[in-house]
């Protein structure tokens, strides 16, 4: 056994050549050309990018094949995370939230408009590298639902999803575990997670997928959280976002009749309103057609696509919710987007630097200033926010896992964020044995049957 020494420590004298003026004369010499050698490389480096500047690791980079890498740093080398997707017969009560309660509206129904993200994100993950059959191997569960587009086609009323929910809720033994937080939501419209009313009371601790950051005009308080859910692109026309011909080209700055243009309806909103009184005083600079969207002089999405790309800005104001599907089609008939919405949460915010690609302008100050501003940017710095936002446009569209670059690779690098090793709730009690228990200290391997949930 060894023992610790109480003799003292002996230390050996080192001699050093004496430093003389010609040394510090040097050493100074060395430091500011080091410095001055330093700025100069940086100035070489720099561009203006879309992708985030914070380190060398957290920018999204894509090499000569436009493949798609994501920040180390908080994600990981590699995606490596395993889903289980719940089966529409798996839990009774299911397939209300998909097809109605008669079960008359088909998934192919609720592809397009705002809510075909539901069935988009859906679709991917059945058929995705990441999906697991196994519950005990998954770090996360993925509910599929398509509650906005049933609702929309009276499939079900708010009370019936709201009861739906909840009786699918109960029947779930790992989203009790984890009180819901390994468990994924999507809500793609601008009522979020609001559509189903007791969000607060079930479903406040799991990860929603939605494009609204902000529902809080209408609402006490919103259902999105920053720090667990993930803000998720809209669903762009497919005739827009397919490779190959597309629905309509953009034009060349140059052939573009206005300078700016609002595509949408009134809504009562103050913002848009404003707008549209705008166009009215400057009709050769911004364009606010009366637009109908039902009817015989319903505006097809051709007619809509061909006005959006006449200007070189597209303004995007709050509507009835925050965010705009108007912000991610500009992209695709490449004008710069001003968001005229304060509360807007935008995508991938770890990786894209968005003044990069899009304006944001105060809401209070629409106006006569806001188009001088518009018309004072030069033209090579349009075309600069135009090429940035091409770059990174990829995601936006929700396509198969074989793209490298697209909205459901972001969101599952987002999603690989939220793994957690150790899954607790209020439900859940652990032994001295490792093992999982309920309150009544049944293990949890045996929670079969339906729970009361709080």
């Amino acid at each position: 056994m060894g023992s610790i020494s109480n003799k003292p420590r002996i230390f050996t004298a080192h001699h050093h050549t004496p430093c003389t003026r010609t040394h510090q004369i040097g050493a100074l010499f060395l430091v500011t050309a080091t410095f001055f050698l330093t700025r100069l490389l940086d100035q070489c480096h720099y561009s203006s990018s879309p992708l985030t500047q914070n380190d060398a690791t957290s920018q999204l980079n894509f090499d000569g094949e436009r493949s798609l890498s994501w920040p180390q740093r908080g994600y990981g080398s590699h995606l490596s995370v395993k889903i289980y997707v719940y089966d529409e017969n798996e839990i009774d009560g299911l397939k209300h939230l998909m097809y109605g309660r008669d079960g008359t509206i088909s998934a192919d129904s609720c592809l397009k408009g705002q809510w075909g993200t539901q069935v988009k994100t859906h679709r991917f993950l059945l058929n995705s590298r990441f999906r697991t059959r196994k519950k005990e191997e998954a770090d996360l569960f993925f509910v599929p639902a398509y509650a906005k587009c049933v609702r929309m086609n009276g499939g079900l009323n708010d009370k019936e999803i709201n009861q739906s929910y909840v009786k699918v809720l109960s029947q779930m033994p790992y989203f009790r575990r984890s009180g819901g937080r390994d468990h994924i939501f999507v809500f793609p419209s601008g009522a979020g997670a609001h559509l189903f009313k007791s969000w607060a009371t079930y479903i406040n601790r799991s990860i929603i997928l939605t494009p609204e950051g902000d529902r809080t005009d209408k609402r006490d308080t919103s259902a999105f959280n920053t720090w667990k859910d993930i803000i998720i692109p809209g669903n762009v026309e497919d005739g827009m976002t397919k490779h190959g011909p597309k629905l309509v080209q953009p034009l060349p700055l140059s052939r573009r009749k206005y300078l700016a243009n609002y595509l949408g309806r009134a809504q009562g909103k103050a913002g848009r309103l404003q707008l549209i009184e705008l166009a009215k005083q400057y009709p050769d600079k911004l364009e606010s057609p009366e637009l109908k969207f039902k009817g015989p002089d319903k505006l097809g999405r051709l007619e809509y696509f061909q006005h959006l790309r006449n200007a070189k800005f597209c303004i995007a104001p709050r509507g009835e919710s925050s965010w705009s599907l108007r912000f991610y089609e500009s992209f695709f008939v490449e004008c710069v987007p001003v968001i005229l919405s304060d509360q807007a949460e935008f995508p991938f915010q770890n990786v894209i630097d968005y003044t990069q690609i899009s304006i944001k302008w105060p809401s209070h100050q629409i106006g006569p200033q806001l188009l001088e501003y518009l018309a004072s940017i030069p033209d090579e710095d349009i075309e600069r926010m135009i090429a940035n936002g091409r770059q990174i446009r990829c995601l936006w569209v929700y396509a198969p896992e074989s793209e490298p670059c697209s909205a459901m690779q972001g969101i599952m690098w987002e999603l690989q964020r939220k793994v957690r090793q150790f899954h607790q709730s209020a439900e859940t009690f652990w032994l001295h044995n490792g093992s999982i228990v309920n309150r009544d200290l049944v293990e949890f391997s045996d929670w079969k049957l339906p729970m009361p949930l709080p």
